[in-house]
């Protein structure tokens, strides 16, 4: 039940609320159109008003009203005018890129002249084939043209006409049809007869004065002309001597057509309203044995979405899948998309001749051309100052690459080879049994060690090296840093070093040196450069594990093959190229040899290496040998000197640290150890003993890791004070003594 007051106060509230004026506390506005006109006027030119600035509540940015306008963009375009649009334009080359290289200048001069030879030499030898074939046709192209003629002479063209004038029984049509075939076969026939009697007796005049040669040419000259007369379509006289690739134009329609296809919907909206869905910044032209596309995708679209579809775009621009390359351009926004397609497909399309192929050498110090891109320009490399790392899945040229880069090395004489092949089966042998200073094929024991004790004194080597070449006066070595000068110096020992290794992960996943392996690699990738030591690593599986990223990550120079996914490309290529569009993961199974490149200062570049097979690759073996006896440089594994770990057979390390740590002394540093050792075996640890303290405690504790020996901070007192440094306890050198000579008794 209600109460009377409230009934009541609802009541007066309703009374209240109708006396009162609604436009007052509607929210609504009573707008003035000329007043709203007046003042999008003023709003859209800001000069026009001095005082605004002296009006705090005006419609400028510090209004309190929350539905004042703010204008964003400016009522004129800003940005550089035409002269600052000028200045930074691009040109474009006067001249052609193909006319500035000499090298291909030559090629194509070379190509023409062969092309064009051939030819010749093709139809010269068939000539006496074509003869024949005229001359059996020769009748038929006589009976052709008497029949031609007599159906000139009785204008048999105009024969149709006349019969439909006939069927439609126009009398007077036909009769002056009649009158203008009449003389017209009265003419033809006057001409007729008088080209007869002057053919007749200019063959009577040749028959009876003319030389026998001449009567000879003009008989086989009509005889040629009766022959071609009466050829047929379908069996052509001369053959062709070159089957022309059948690559269509491309052309903006079709451009169009393939990106509409890639299934990507900002496209397919614009294409769907009218527009294109992309825009053409410069014209389609030839570029190489191919055709260049370039423009901007639509907006949010990136050149990374359509690399994505590189099937797809093959499919739209019919075209073999090897023959479409989409690009980014890496000065240019993400958008920029250049399409080159090619008229071959890039792993079948015939490649120019390697210069290296039938003689000369190399100077590690200068690019050289190892490969070429997809126009069939040469892709050039300095092997020197580089460490690189080679990633694929099998069965993709991993190994073939490999051992190219290492002719490459083999054929400067200065160069001092180490070469592993951790398969196993012998891919290496063309370099390392002919020029090798160091070289293993297997993954053994015995060939684990043998690669650890070289690794061991290329360390060493390097050490070395570093002080030589700070030891130089800066007028000789002024960069720090081996050039070619300083190798042509017997007497520095600064010659080149270059290591390569197949199936690198076969070190760092060896469960007792993997660590030492790694170590040892990544300072030779960090330092080597620098000293003329070069590593080469190659490896079927890029992951962290099997490429260390301390290795991965300082590599200089990247070649990635075919890989199956992100990780693997972005260990190979670098971090975050697999969002920049750099996929290795476009190529196809048949894409063998044709790997992204990242190197010589350029971004990445597809590459097809140049195919060098075993026996080819034994010929140049032997050439580089042949190289290196002439210079006399031919060492090591090459010369049939075996190598032994001298750490191993010369002396005991440990039993040597036994001897120079007394009983009495259970913990020592390694430093102290170091200068003790060098003054039992000066020839074998004097090296170590002149190195820094910190380097002698390094040196010391990558010896002791490979018989299980951890070092860690021993504390003593000097001069009163505790003093920490690393070292090791005796009692842990007696027990891997121990238990090492347990297990060679046991075996």
């Amino acid at each position: 039940m209600k109460h009377p007051d409230e009934e009541n106060e609802f009541f007066n509230r309703l009374e209240a609320d109708m006396a009162t004026d609604w436009t007052a506390d509607s929210g609504a506005d009573v707008v003035d159109l000329d007043k709203a006109r007046s003042a999008r006027t003023e709003s859209a030119n800001p000069l026009a008003d001095a005082s605004a600035d002296s009006n705090p509540k005006g419609s400028g940015g510090e209004s309190g009203d929350p539905m004042a306008r703010r204008l964003v963009d400016g009522p004129e375009a800003a940005g550089p005018g035409h002269l600052g649009r000028l200045v930074g334009a691009k040109r474009r080359a006067i001249v052609p890129a193909w006319l500035r290289s000499t090298a291909e200048l030559k090629t194509a001069a070379t190509w023409v002249a062969s092309h064009y030879a051939h030819l010749a030499g093709y139809h010269a030898l068939r000539t006496p084939v074509y003869a024949g074939r005229l001359a059996l046709q020769a009748p038929r192209g006589a009976a052709k043209f008497v029949g031609g003629t007599l159906r000139w002479v009785a204008d048999r063209e105009g024969e149709p006409v006349r019969l439909a004038a006939v069927r439609r029984e126009d009398a007077g049509e036909y009769l002056k049809l009649s009158r203008q075939r009449d003389g017209r076969v009265r003419l033809r026939t006057l001409v007729a007869t008088l080209a007869t009697l002057i053919g007749m007796g200019a063959a009577l005049a040749l028959y009876v004065l003319a030389p026998g040669w001449l009567q000879a040419v003009s008989v086989g000259a009509l005889l040629l002309a009766l022959g071609s007369a009466g050829g047929r379509a379908d069996a052509p006289v001369v053959n062709r001597a070159v089957e022309v690739t059948k690559a269509p134009k491309l052309t903006s329609d079709i451009v169009l057509r393939a990106l509409g296809a890639l299934g990507i919907p900002a496209i397919n909206q614009a294409q769907g309203k009218g527009r294109d869905g992309f825009t053409f910044t410069a014209p389609i032209t030839r570029d190489g044995p191919g055709w260049r596309a370039e423009g901007d995708l639509p907006y949010g679209v990136t050149v990374t979405d359509v690399i994505e579809r590189r099937d797809k775009l093959a499919s739209g621009l019919r075209r073999p899948l090897g023959c479409v390359w989409p690009e980014a351009v890496p000065e240019e926004h993400t958008g920029h998309l250049v399409l080159w397609v090619g008229d071959q497909d890039m792993s079948t399309a015939k490649k120019p001749a390697w210069p290296l192929l039938k003689g000369g050498g190399t100077d590690l110090f200068k690019s050289v051309a190892f490969g070429t891109d997809q126009r069939g320009r040469w892709v050039e490399i300095t092997l020197m100052y580089i460490a690189a790392v080679i990633g694929a899945i099998p069965r993709m040229g991993k190994t073939f690459l490999l051992r190219l880069l290492l002719l490459i090395a083999a054929l400067d004489p200065r160069a001092e080879l180490h070469t592993y092949d951790l398969k196993g089966t012998g891919d290496l042998d063309p370099v390392g049994e002919r020029v090798s200073h160091r070289h293993r094929a297997g993954d053994d024991d015995e060939d684990i060690e043998y690669a650890l004790a070289d690794l061991r004194e290329l360390r060493e080597e390097l050490r070395r090296r570093a002080k030589m070449i700070r030891s130089l006066p800066r007028d000789i070595c002024p960069e720090s840093k081996v050039t070619s000068e300083l190798a042509n110096k017997k007497n520095l020992g600064l010659h080149p070093i270059v290591v390569g290794v197949d199936e690198c992960q076969v070190w760092f996943e060896h469960p007792k040196h993997g660590g030492e392996f790694e170590e040892i690699c990544t300072d030779l990738v960090k330092r080597g450069p620098a000293t003329g030591i070069v590593l080469l690593l190659a490896t079927q599986r890029p992951d962290a594990k099997a490429l260390p990223t301390g290795i991965s990550a300082n590599a200089s120079a990247r070649f990635c093959l075919k890989v199956m996914g992100q990780l693997e490309n972005d260990m190979v290529l670098g971090t975050s190229s697999y969002k920049r569009g750099v996929r290795a993961t476009m190529f196809s199974w048949k894409d063998k040899g044709i790997h992204y490149f990242v190197g010589e200062g350029a971004d990445a570049r597809i590459v097809s290496s140049v195919y060098v097979d075993a026996p080819t690759a034994e010929t140049i073996g032997l050439r580089a040998r042949k190289l290196r006896e002439q210079a006399g440089t031919l060492s090591g594994h090459a010369l049939g000197e075996t190598f032994e770990d001298s750490k191993a057979s010369a002396y005991d390390l440990l039993r040597d640290i036994l001897a120079v740590v007394p009983a009495e002394e259970p913990k020592v540093w390694n430093e102290t150890v170091v200068d003790r050792l060098a003054e039992l075996r000066p020839d074998i640890y004097g090296a170590w003993a002149q190195m820094e303290p910190e380097e002698k405690t390094a040196q010391l504790t990558s010896a002791l890791k490979p018989h299980g020996i951890k070092t860690g901070q021993v504390g003593r007192r000097v001069s009163g004070k505790p003093v920490n440094k690393k070292g090791f306890e005796r009692s842990h050198i007696t027990a891997a003594i121990t238990e090492r000579d347990g297990k060679r008794d046991a075996g």
